[in-house]
């Protein structure tokens, strides 16, 4: 059981559908679950408020430990004692009732990693979690010496031994016993944007499987956590906060990213949102009151971070140069009180389910391709028969410089109900403004009760190449 401190946050949703409904067949599959309770507890009734949550793991593709759902439950509070019981599911104590509705009400129906072990939360019955000794299986985080034998926990004696001596030097060891190097569980360090050795301690270790290219294998198995991959916690695929801890000496990398140099007269939200959703999945941005034209992005996974920030860094659009970085925070918080941007829209908004991130799963994800920022941009889901003149007109009505020429897809199929082509903007730096205003703008529908959503992406493609479908740069 896990228990939790503080109050319950409210959300603030970005998505048409409001809460969602995570008991359908994509969220459960009570076939294989990991560890299944009583069918009494699954039926019928809402149980008493707790302090202590029942969690019951679906589809366990990957070995579920203390470890890990200490990492999942953290984030809502303090957790107090977990118990995996082997048949009766996983039982976390919090050190609040509010900690632990926090927990249930963010975390019931998740995925720890994307596409399995989803979560199944509910009010246990016992109020109190006994925990004999700290391993895989239970821990007692208030007594961490918990089945230690006596001066476990002593320090050595000496810091470091000689070097040169020891098992890994050439000289003789006086005595073998000492420890190994500690080496963090990783291999070593392959070439990449993050920098140093052990920066990505989530990184997959095949290709990433949502679009762009597959990254290098850069890292041994984690004998904490056993073979899978660290949880991410998603509501579905693409997303998460972020995994457990790397072990002691390894630089962190987690899901979330740091904006510097934004225009803080013209942007927002939904205004980086449109920029950024071409990369991953966006979680949550939040604008930082203490620093103006900053922000915080939390993405679906470290993989979209990397994208954004290798493709986007020094971008400059709105008089402003952005200047991207990963940063130390492993997810970011509700903020149940935004404050208002200059243009009247809140600082904190979450995405999580929005239907306009594009990542959600890996056959939408198999669309984009990852480009860096150009003066095309490839447009969709414009309303069918739009002419270049009401094209440049979407983004004069947003008042902002609108494409110098814009290319129209000619389709043969006369069940067509959408436009696509190409527009190109004169800079680059008008092309950012234009997909940071004008993406996911609606477009009324003249035949039909519901407007077009006009979708846009960088393209790399010269104006005068490609056919349908050639050219498109994204999703």
């Amino acid at each position: 059981m896990a228990q939790f401190d503080g109050h319950a946050a409210k959300r603030q949703r970005t998505d048409n559908e409001g809460g969602r409904d995570f008991s359908g067949g994509n969220y459960y599959n009570n076939s294989n679950n990991y560890n299944r309770g009583p069918p009494s507890r699954r039926e019928g009734f809402e149980e008493k408020p707790n302090h202590i949550l029942l969690i019951t793991v679906m589809n366990p593709a990957y070995p579920i430990t203390t470890d890990v759902i200490h990492t999942i439950c953290s984030p809502s509070g303090k957790v107090l004692r977990i118990v995996i019981f082997k048949k009766n599911g996983v039982q976390a104590m919090f050190d609040s009732l509010e900690a632990a509705e926090r927990a249930k009400q963010s975390l019931n129906g998740c995925d720890i990693y994307s596409g399995c072990c989803t979560l199944k939360i509910e009010f246990a019955k016992p109020t109190r979690l006994n925990v004999y000794k700290n391993d895989n299986e239970s821990w007692d985080y208030t007594n961490n010496a918990l089945g230690k034998p006596p001066g476990a926990d002593r320090p050595a004696l000496l810091q470091e031994p000689p070097r040169g001596y020891g098992p890994q030097g050439n000289a003789p060891p006086y005595d073998s016993r000492g420890p190994p190097p500690y080496d963090g569980g990783f291999d070593d360090y392959m070439p990449g944007p993050r920098g140093p050795r052990g920066a990505d301690p989530y990184g997959p270790a095949g290709r990433d499987p949502y679009g762009g290219p597959a990254p290098p294998e850069r890292f041994g198995r984690d004998p904490y956590r056993g073979e899978g991959p660290p949880p991410v916690s998603p509501r579905g695929p693409g997303y998460g906060p972020g995994g457990p801890p790397p072990p002691p000496g390894a630089n962190q990398q987690g899901s979330v990213m740091m904006a510097y140099g934004l225009n803080h007269e013209k942007m927002n939200c939904d205004k980086l949102f449109n920029i950024l959703c071409l990369y991953g999945n966006i979680v949550r941005i939040k604008f930082l009151k203490s620093k103006e034209g900053c922000a915080m992005i939390q993405m679906g996974d470290p993989i979209s971070v990397e994208r954004a920030v290798s493709n986007l860094n020094g971008s400059v659009f709105f008089d402003s140069k952005l200047q991207l970085g990963f940063s130390k925070q492993a997810f970011l918080n509700d903020v149940p009180q935004p404050f208002t941007l200059p243009d009247g829209t809140p600082s904190f908004k979450d995405y999580m389910g929005n239907r306009n991130n594009r990542f959600t799963n890996p056959e939408a994800a198999s669309k984009n391709r990852i480009l860096p920022p150009s003066k095309m941009l490839h447009f969709f889901n414009a309303p069918f028969g739009i002419t270049e003149d009401e094209m440049k007109k979407v983004f004069e009505d947003k008042e902002v410089t609108p494409p110098s020429s814009v290319k129209l897809f000619t389709s043969k199929n006369k069940s067509e109900r959408s436009s696509s082509g190409l527009i190109e903007f004169n800079t680059v730096n008008q092309s950012l403004e234009g997909l940071a205003v004008c993406n996911h703008v609606p477009i009324p529908n003249p035949s039909g009760k519901f407007p077009y959503i006009l979708k846009l992406c960088f393209s790399s493609t010269g104006s005068g190449g490609g056919g349908r479908g050639g050219p498109r740069g994204g999703y």
